[in-house]
């Protein structure tokens, strides 16, 4: 189906536009974005806990070395004397020369003004006056139980104090720039493993939002599509849809199925709408045309006659009784068509049918009748709406079967139902004629009438909730059946 060209309207495709805007980036940068955060946060926690790590060991070895100097109530000259300390002589003073690369580790002993002594009959080095510099006050040193940070001779130390028997101050110092070495190359691990990290996760994000927003972009095509005109287009299902999104694709193929069935009704409507106007007019414009021939006749003064005039006044008569029933029909219609409130109440449908069957024989008492409605049966409906049913059946039989053709008039109650029928034996219906025997103006060529009257009982029986149907065939007769829900019956 297309729609018409002052409907169609064009729709952006928005998924040809990529960019920040679009929410796949959106979505992939808020991923990054959050593990970034994360990375970072990561990273400062177990880098920050790596330094005190590494910090509290060092300062457990200074802090051991301390607590046994200072424990030993050794004075200087003792401890120069003993051969026990040759390590010390070994690794913490040759290691000290000039020509030595930077010591990890410092031992200094100062005298109570602050200068370097000699320790072991070697002169203080450069390294021990700069430790000694570096520390203003021993007395500091001794008194805080953890160690300070220092630099010496541009490098980051760790150190500590104790005092001798004699008086004199040993300064301790361990070197703190490996581990600072050792935070640096784990900060730069962490920084090129979450750079990888964030790479990948980039692009597995892009992957599955593009996989998993695949249906939005067919709800975007089918949009489009149907806003050219394709009504009939419907957003396809995914294997891979979230529940989200498998719930929205639903909602909207059946808003377009509503769509789609509003459309189709509004132009059936239209038409119906268009045939019926130019169907009331050409039925209004008959009974119109021929009394103002008569008023024309009788103006120009060629009714002298008296049965002229008569015969004139009987014929402008009918032809107003014909347009009074014309419009008493088309306002019944339009009341149905506005789903008016019925008057529900117990109505003996039996009775209806003998009343109806009375009716016909003495409109016609030479017809044969035949009525199958024995007892009574109770029905919750309108009783005028019936009986307007019940009415233009008969009267569509009466009308257009010659008189001598049996009719048989029914109801019966089965499986919860009711069933009406009217049957005729009369000539019938064609194929064609019979797929249009509720239309609105239809009158097929076995006789005259408004149209109306079939029109009128579906319109009725739509309104009680039930349906009506035809069965027949040129020879055989029409039959018309009325079912009324199971809802509508009363025992």
């Amino acid at each position: 189906m297309r729609l018409p060209a002052r409907l169609l309207r064009p729709v952006p495709r928005s998924r040809r536009k990529r960019g920040i805007h679009s929410l796949r980036a959106k979505l992939t940068l808020a991923n990054v974005a959050l593990l970034a955060l994360g990375i970072v946060a990561a990273t400062v926690v177990s880098v920050m806990g790596m330094r005190y790590y590494l910090l509290d060991q060092i300062d457990a070895e200074l802090t051991k070395t301390r607590d046994s100097l200072g424990g030993s109530q050794l004075t200087l000259r003792e401890i120069d004397s003993l051969s026990v300390l040759g390590f010390v002589r070994d690794r913490l003073v040759q290691q000290q020369s000039d020509d030595q690369p930077r010591p990890d580790s410092l031992f200094a002993a100062v005298d109570g003004r602050g200068k370097p002594v000699g320790l072991l009959g070697f002169e203080p080095t450069d390294a021990q006056r700069a430790f000694a510099k570096a520390v203003d006050d021993p007395r500091a040193l001794i008194e805080d139980p953890d160690p300070h940070d220092i630099r010496v001779q541009d490098a980051d130390y760790r150190a500590s104090a104790t005092q001798l028997a004699d008086g004199t101050y040993i300064l301790l110092a361990t070197s703190t720039d490996g581990l600072h070495k050792g935070v640096a190359k784990a900060v730069k691990f962490d920084l090129a493993i979450g750079t990888l990290l964030l790479a990948v996760l980039a692009c597995l994000t892009m992957f599955s939002v593009r996989r998993r927003m695949r249906p939005l972009e067919d709800m975007v095509e089918t949009s489009s599509a149907i806003a050219e005109g394709d009504l009939t287009r419907r957003v396809p299902s995914s294997r891979e849809a979230t529940l989200e999104v498998e719930q929205l694709r639903v909602a909207l193929n059946s808003m377009l199925h509503q769509v789609e069935s509003a459309y189709r009704t509004r132009e059936h409507s239209a038409a119906q709408l268009r045939r019926f106007v130019g169907d009331a007019s050409h039925e209004l414009r008959t009974p119109l045309s021929a009394i103002r021939g008569y008023l024309q006749l009788y103006e120009k003064g060629m009714l002298t006659d008296p049965g002229q005039r008569k015969r004139a006044w009987d014929r402008m008569n009918g032809e107003v009784d014909r347009m009074g029933r014309l419009v008493d029909e088309l306002l019944t219609l339009a009341r149905l068509d506005q789903r008016p409130e019925l008057r529900f109440r117990n109505v003996d449908l039996t009775r209806l049918v003998r009343d109806a069957a009375e009716d016909l024989r003495v409109q016609q008492p030479q017809r044969p009748l035949t009525v199958d409605a024995d007892g009574s049966l109770l029905v919750h409906a309108d009783e005028s709406g019936l009986r307007q049913v019940l009415g233009n059946l008969v009267g569509n039989v009466r009308t257009h079967t010659p008189a001598d053709v049996p009719v048989r008039l029914g109801v019966e109650r089965a499986d919860g139902i009711v069933r009406l029928c009217v049957a005729d034996k009369g000539p019938g219906l064609g194929p064609q004629d019979a797929a249009r025997v509720f239309d609105r103006f239809f009158r097929s060529g076995r006789g005259a009438g408004s149209g109306l009257g079939m029109a009128i009982v579906q319109g009725v029986v739509h309104a009680h909730g039930g349906e009506v149907a035809v069965r027949t065939a040129p020879g055989e007769g029409l039959a018309v059946t009325v079912t009324l829900p199971a809802g509508a019956v009363r025992s």
